[in-house]
């Protein structure tokens, strides 16, 4: 998996303003409406690829890459309710965005038994022990964002290093919610860190 938000030299203080005061109008309403009724579709969706997956051991491939899609779209909205992008996201599942990047290549095979362990033990082999720790790592997110969002508003900056732990943070979230989706049999890594691992 690659997923990546770039860092900017420059920030701007208009947009941060904007989306700190409006930003629950302009951006968080009208793509949570369409973002809601797709995730409803893609539950769906993991469903029938569980289903799948039991009978066939491969992962539907137009399904995987809706999935992608739409977690693309999520990336595209968060990086810039984080604050971590300038710009507006934009709408639709095949849009494509200066500031972020998200790849999943195409498992040829699913395991079975894997599957199976994750329906019935996922909660506490992944979710619980990635859960704790992205808890605190959120926690501690969400000072770096404050910190983070006075320094673009004074300096026009976003210390990078703040970035990169924000940016560590969602794609720790995305490779666990990749792994309890069945799109890949890669046990999601302790890490938010990229890895040069496909």
């Amino acid at each position: 998996m690659k997923l990546s938000i770039s860092h900017q030299e420059h920030y701007s203080r208009i947009e941060l303003i904007l989306r700190t005061l409006f930003g629950f109008i302009y951006i968080t309403l009208p793509h949570s409406f369409l973002l809601f009724f797709l995730g409803l579709w893609s539950l769906v969706l993991t469903f029938v690829s569980f289903v799948v997956v039991l009978i066939t051991g491969e992962y539907p491939e137009s399904i995987f890459e809706f999935q992608t899609q739409l977690m693309r779209w999520k990336l595209r909205v968060n990086s810039r309710l984080f604050n971590l992008s300038d710009g507006y996201p934009a709408f639709g599942l095949s849009a494509t965005d200066n500031y972020t990047e998200f790849e999943v290549p195409y498992p040829e095979k699913i395991s079975r038994g894997l599957v199976l362990l994750r329906f019935f033990f996922g909660f506490l082999y992944v979710a619980l022990p990635h859960g704790i720790i992205l808890f605190f790592r959120i926690l501690y997110g969400v000072v770096l964002s404050f910190i983070a969002w006075l320094s673009v508003l004074f300096l026009g900056k976003f210390p990078k290093n703040f970035h990169n732990f924000l940016v560590g943070n969602i794609r720790w979230q995305y490779r666990v919610a990749l792994y309890l989706c069945y799109m890949t049999d890669e046990y999601p890594p302790f890490t938010g860190k990229e890895l040069n691992l496909n």
